[in-house]
This record gives structure tokens, C-alpha cells and sequence, in this order.
């Protein structure tokens, strides 16, 4: 929809139909251009035509504008799905190089989740509770389920006795830093091969942003920042720190 379209419809909504001149002043459209946003309208099927001097202008009910936007944006969605879907992948290489960066707890969340849910034999995870989210919880629980051994660290007794029984099988482990005194937000390995490490960012001082969240990320038998990590991991689950 044109930004005129856009400011005319707004304009007739709150005025509850009017002439192109009062679209105008209200919506600081020209007056020339209110037949042309009126007519983009009609073609949608939100705005009624009276025929009378002058023309006056009615939008429909919020009630029918608002099935017409869902249908028009589940059909755009479908036209975008189809079209990803219809693109050729290039070959993904079977060891990622370097070392990459995600901003943002959402889209940290979202690779660790991806992360988990790629998981086929094991999940290392270190983090504090307020970072364990519930949808965390259940792709770890789902892993779980499907054979994966779950290894976490950094959590609270009281969170720990909760997470035996949402995540059967789950194995605590003692981490050598009090993670919560830390910036550290989470520490994840999968299949010793992929890992994850974010840290929380201090926002001017006062109360950690959602979206203070940084993390890097690499993936790779042979990735330095996995090397590092499974040494790390394999010194503590191992037991072998004199």
C-alpha cells in the first residue's frame, strides 16, 4: 500500500467517511492525489464510494480491513516461503570456518536452540537461570528423549531439583567459576564439534538490557574456538584438573 493510501484510509477511519477535501487537511495528503489513494483503496476492497457532489468516501468495518490484511500478508509469507523454498542451497561446508558473531538475546536464543535441536550425541551447557528459558528447557528435554546426554553447570540447587524432573537423564556438573558473578551469559558444546559462548553486556550501569546479549560461534572438529572449548569441557567432565 502507497503511503498516500495509507495516510487517506487512516484519515477516513477516524473521520468515518469524508470528501477528498477533508482527507486532505486530515491526512496532509494533496487533494489531487486523495483520488488516486481512494482508487488503490477501492481496488483492495476497503473503501465504499458514494456518488454525490462531492464524492464522498466510507472504509469498510475495522473488522473486514482486518481479515483483509491477514489474508494479504498470509499470501505474501506463502509467496516468500515458496520462492526460499525454490532456491537451489549451495553445498555447506562440512567445517565452518572462523569464528562468528550474533547480537541480541532473541537471536542468541534462537542459535542456541538450533544448536540443541541439531544435537546427536551430546550437549554441554553452562548458563545462569534467568537465561535458561522454558523453550530452552523443552528442546533440551527433547534431546534428551531422543538419546542425547545432557551436561549442564552454573545453575542454582533449587533450579537443578526442577530440571531432573523436566529433563530425565540430565547430568549436573561443578563448574570451576561461579558463572552468575560473571558477565559470562551461556556456554554451550554439541557433539563436541559446535559451540556457543555469549556474555551479558551492562547497560549504562543499570539493569541488563534483553537486548544486551553477544555471542560467537563456531562449529568444526578442527574450529579454534571449539578446540579450546572441548579441552576446557574435557578438563572439567573428566576430571583430570589436578
Amino acid at each position: 500500500m502507497s503511503t498516500y493510501a495509507a495516510r487517506t484510509f487512516v484519515a477516513l477511519v477516524s473521520l468515518g467517511g469524508a470528501t477528498a477535501q477533508e482527507v486532505s487537511d486530515a491526512a496532509d495528503v494533496p487533494r489531487t492525489r486523495v483520488y488516486d489513494a481512494v482508487a488503490e483503496l477501492q481496488e483492495r476492497g476497503l473503501v465504499d464510494e458514494r456518488q454525490s457532489t462531492p464524492k464522498r468516501f466510507w472504509p469498510v468495518s475495522g473488522e473486514t480491513s482486518g481479515r483483509h490484511f491477514e489474508r494479504y500478508y498470509r499470501h505474501r509469507v506463502g509467496r516468500l516461503t515458496d520462492a526460499l523454498d525454490n532456491i537451489e542451497p549451495a553445498p555447506r561446508a562440512d567445517k565452518q570456518r572462523g569464528v562468528w558473531t550474533v547480537t541480541g538475546r532473541e537471536t542468541v536464543t534462537e542459535r542456541l536452540i538450533e544448536f540443541v535441536d541439531d544435537a546427536e550425541e551430546e550437549v554441554v551447557f553452562m548458563t545462569v537461570e534467568d537465561l535458561l528459558t522454558d523453550e530452552l528447557v523443552e528442546r533440551l528435554a527433547a534431546a534428551s528423549e531422543r538419546g542425547v546426554a545432557i551436561k549442564l553447570a552454573g545453575l542454582s540447587n533449587s533450579v537443578q531439583d526442577g530440571l531432573r524432573e523436566c529433563v530425565p537423564g540430565v547430568e549436573l556438573f561443578e563448574s570451576i567459576w561461579v558463572w552468575s558473578e560473571t558477565p559470562g551469559g551461556r556456554l554451550l558444546m554439541v557433539d563436541q564439534e559446535r559451540t556457543l559462548v555469549s556474555v551479558l553486556v551492562e547497560n549504562g550501569g543499570g539493569p541488563r538490557d534483553p537486548r544486551d546479549e553477544t555471542a560467537i560461534w563456531g562449529s568444526g572438529a578442527t574450529n579454534s574456538l571449539v578446540v579450546v572449548l572441548r579441552a576446557m569441557f574435557t578438563w572439567q567432565l573428566d576430571g583430570t584438573r589436578e
